[in-house]
């Protein structure tokens, strides 16, 4: 059992960062890929990035290749996100995620391939 809380959300304006971070129990957070997802009002949530277990490998979304990135350390069971040049349409709940990888598929992007979840962190980006 994985438990995960995502901290780092908040209000910032148009161009500006936020690094979002996601704490992880237990004993075995570096068997799992980490993901971030996103969900804004009124519209399904959606794949952000991913960190394979050893954080040698990532992949991103589209949208957000190049202004986001994602790492992790593993001493410390955190996953992070770093969001630069944010924009209106970055808007929305984050949520982190954690998969063992059965079947072992990298990139995973979809939500039913996750085991775990966090409750989500808010970002609102004001135009």
């Amino acid at each position: 059992q994985v438990q995960l809380v995502e901290s780092g959300g908040g209000l910032v304006q148009t161009g500006g960062s936020l690094r979002l971070s996601c704490a992880a129990s237990g004993r075995t957070f570096s068997s799992y890929d980490m993901s971030w997802f996103r969900q804004a009002p009124g519209k399904e949530r959606e794949f952000v990035g991913t960190i394979s277990r050893s954080g040698t490998s990532t992949y991103y979304a589209e949208s957000v290749k190049v202004r986001f990135t994602i790492s992790r350390d593993n001493a410390k069971n955190t996953v992070y996100l770093q969001m630069n040049s944010l924009k209106p349409e970055d808007t929305a709940v984050y949520y982190c995620a954690a998969r063992m990888r059965a079947p072992p598929i990298f990139p995973a992007t979809a939500e039913y391939r996750y085991d775990y979840w966090g409750q989500g962190t808010q970002v609102t980006v004001s135009s």
